[in-house]
């Protein structure tokens, strides 16, 4: 990979000094909280709409989770119409998920492991498609889920997934997550979208969301967790004051 595009994609490598920094560092923590005592290990990154940031996310996220003493992260990009992780990383992958979907090629053909980045493995999307839906929810990927959950004990599954109100991909494959990150832009994800998204996820298991490309914005006011026992309608509210709207 190359250091500079990675630096200009706004991916967070080693000393990278960039404030977000941080700020992943505490998404990190609350997720390592939320999930380590039920061994929760995979995760579906998503958003509303298209450009609010949700693969930038999950590529920062999933490179500050290998960044543990004792966890491996494999970053899948589920997003088969619009494949983007590779382009985030800077890579031409020959083959991706879908082509494993479609019984071409065997999962080890098809992962990568970026030099200089030790713990971190992806999964590319492959070429775009668009019967993604359907693939996302074909018993081929409910078993290659089950397998990667449990094949690697101390390792994160991240899975980035198309916006949830784009197309029915997210929804389809949401079963198969044990959690579930909704990442929100300031000033641009309005509230009816967001009510909508968590309608679409009420029987799923949300963790909480990312407030993205945020402005003069407190660390602790990157990351909102999911309500324990407050409800929907208390939750929904926090969400909206989370945002501004």
């Amino acid at each position: 990979v190359d250091m500079g595009w990675l630096k200009r994609q706004r991916v967070l490598v080693e000393g990278n000094q960039d404030p977000v920094v941080e700020a992943y560092k505490l998404l990190r923590t609350h997720i390592i909280q939320r999930t380590k005592a039920e061994n929760k290990n995979v995760l579906m990154i998503t958003g509303s709409q298209h450009g609010e940031g949700k693969t930038l996310t999950a590529v920062n996220l999933a490179l500050s989770l290998s960044q543990e003493v004792d966890r491996t992260v494999l970053l899948v990009d589920a997003d088969l119409r619009h494949p983007a992780v590779h382009t985030c990383l800077g890579i031409r992958p020959e083959a991706g998920l879908v082509d494993y979907l479609r019984r071409n090629k065997a999962i080890p053909e098809l992962l990568l492991n970026p030099q200089g980045f030790p713990k971190f493995v992806i999964l590319p999307g492959g070429r775009p498609v668009t019967e993604a839906a359907e693939l996302l929810s074909s018993p081929m990927m409910a078993e290659l889920v089950k397998e990667l959950k449990h094949f690697y004990p101390d390792r994160y599954v991240i899975f980035d997934l198309p916006p949830v109100l784009s197309y029915a991909d997210a929804l389809a494959f949401a079963p198969l997550a044990d959690g579930i990150i909704l990442v929100v832009e300031e000033k641009r994800t309005s509230r009816k979208d967001l009510a909508k998204c968590l309608e679409l996820l009420r029987d799923f298991p949300l963790l909480g969301t990312v407030l993205n490309k945020a402005e003069d914005l407190p660390t602790h006011y990157y990351y909102r967790r999911g309500s324990g026992g407050g409800g929907r309608a208390s939750w929904l509210r926090r969400l909206r004051d989370l945002v501004g709207l």
